[in-house]
């Protein structure tokens, strides 16, 4: 029903609680003190403390905790070379129970030997066999630890997940990690959530895409927990402008994440909860006018360069070949390629959006040797399960390496090559109208913000400083 371990989150040991999705079971997880959902372990922690536990056992007598004296992770041992979590040779029972160690850095297995599992990890890009610690080891992903979890679901007697060591985590979903803390009702927790289900299924109905649909959810439901005791249909105009200065603007939020609130509270109380105030008086930041990062074409020319594998490089290459965005790439078919009429395209894009782009030669040449090694069926870009498309994760990583083996130091990321593509076409002479066209913006303004980083024309103008 409920599956219980002992891990370390942020420092503190906690009780992790794992069950499938029962509102019930939530309902009275709620009622726990210090109880709060991980977005990190998307489970269930509360505190390992005796008070939690005394909670926990009146609300489910049936099932058992973990033994008080059972640390996570025995923090006296955990030195090693590397700081990081380790298996010890020394300690018996590993060796003969399948145990998983993940932290924000590697994922490590150890368990009795067995050719079915050894053929499974031999199947993992990058894992290895660490015989100093009898376990196996590979990088931590989203797919290795989709993989692992599900390979080893009924075998495993223990999986520890370590956050104390650096996670990067958004700046906008820490708070809303932290808002779970906050005393709340459990009825108002209800209700909350029913008004947050209400938002959702009108974006749906409006055809708003995934992203947006859980970007709005999430902002309105920080707002509304915010706000707290005050009920949403109590909200005044000044209590936005509270929520800015005393929760977003100390936390240094970012000036998207503001905007983003606004755009979602206005959608929720205009549209959803039909109220009376004014939302248009929900002021959004100033905006910001911030350059887009332009690589030169040498620097461009050593990241596509500098990976061995074909498949990597043509996802960088196809990138910047075409000025992509990064779902753009990822939501690419076989279909898309257009090789005899040397076209790319680009269906149900940013806005709902379609879009036709040229291929030249040599990026056509890449990708027909691309199809041809790997033969992906139904994504161009397949993840390392057949049927299922790239992961974000994993595409951001082939990014950082290329960048390192380029010797780039500059923190590059895959809309910089996008940023690229239409500065170097706006450079060589293209005209604006088709750069817009080619990119997908809806309006010329946001096109002609490559203007400002264009050297085309600056290099034209002599500084005074030289005819001194």
């Amino acid at each position: 029903m409920i599956k219980t371990s002992k891990i370390k989150h942020r420092g503190e040991d906690k009780i992790k609680l794992e069950f499938a999705y029962d509102e019930r079971i939530s309902d009275k997880i709620r009622q726990i003190s210090g109880a709060a959902w991980s977005r990190t372990h998307r489970a269930w922690l509360i505190p390992d403390a005796a008070t939690s536990r005394d909670q926990f056992t009146s609300l489910f007598p049936e099932i058992n905790l973990p033994l008080v004296g059972n640390r996570p992770e025995n923090e006296a041992e955990s030195k090693t070379k590397d700081n990081d979590l380790a298996f010890y040779s020394h300690d018996l029972s590993m060796r003969t129970q399948v145990r998983i160690l993940i932290n924000y850095k590697n994922i490590r297995v150890k368990c009795p030997k067995n050719e079915n599992d050894i053929r499974f990890f031999r199947s993992i890009k990058y894992c290895y066999w660490k015989p100093e610690g009898f376990y196996w080891e590979m990088p931590h992903s989203d797919e290795n630890h989709e993989m692992v979890t599900a390979y080893f679901a009924s075998r495993a007697y223990s999986i520890e997940e370590d956050t104390h060591w650096p996670v990067r985590i958004k700046k906008e979903n820490i708070e809303a990690i932290n808002l779970k803390s906050k005393e709340i009702e459990p009825e108002s927790l209800q209700k909350i959530e029913q008004y947050i289900s209400l938002l959702r299924n009108w974006m749906n109905h409006k055809r708003y895409s995934d992203s947006t649909v859980e970007t709005y959810c999430d902002s309105v439901r920080v707002f509304l927990k915010y706000i707290y005791p005050k009920q949403a249909e109590e909200i005044e105009v000044n209590d936005m402008v509270l929520f800015v200065n005393d929760f977003i603007i100390p936390n240094e939020y970012s000036y998207s994440y503001q905007n983003q609130v606004v755009n979602g509270c206005k959608l929720f109380f205009r549209e959803v909860l039909k109220s009376r105030i004014d939302v248009e008086k929900f002021e959004r930041p100033r905006r910001e006018y911030k350059l887009p990062n332009v690589l030169s074409k040498q620097e461009v020319k050593a990241i596509l360069t500098s990976s061995t594998n074909v498949k990597h490089r043509t996802m960088l290459s196809l990138i910047y070949a075409c000025g992509l965005r990064r779902s753009e790439l990822l939501n690419l078919k076989v279909t898309a390629v257009d090789s005899n009429r040397e076209v790319l395209y680009i269906l149900n894009s940013k806005g709902k959006k379609d879009r036709v782009i040229p291929l030249s030669k040599s990026i056509i040449a890449m990708l027909s040797t691309y199809i041809e090694m790997y033969k992906p069926k139904d994504w161009l870009f397949e993840g390392q399960i057949s049927g299922e498309p790239y992961s974000e994760a994993s595409l951001a990583k082939v990014l950082k390496n290329s960048c390192i083996k380029a010797g780039i130091h500059k923190p590059v990321t895959l809309h910089w090559l996008r940023h690229s593509y239409a500065t170097h076409l706006l450079e060589s002479g293209t005209d604006l109208r088709f750069i817009q066209e080619l990119l997908g913006h809806k309006s010329s303004k946001t096109t002609e913000i490559y203007t400002h980083v264009s050297t085309k024309s600056l290099k034209n103008i002599r500084s005074p400083f030289d005819e001194l």
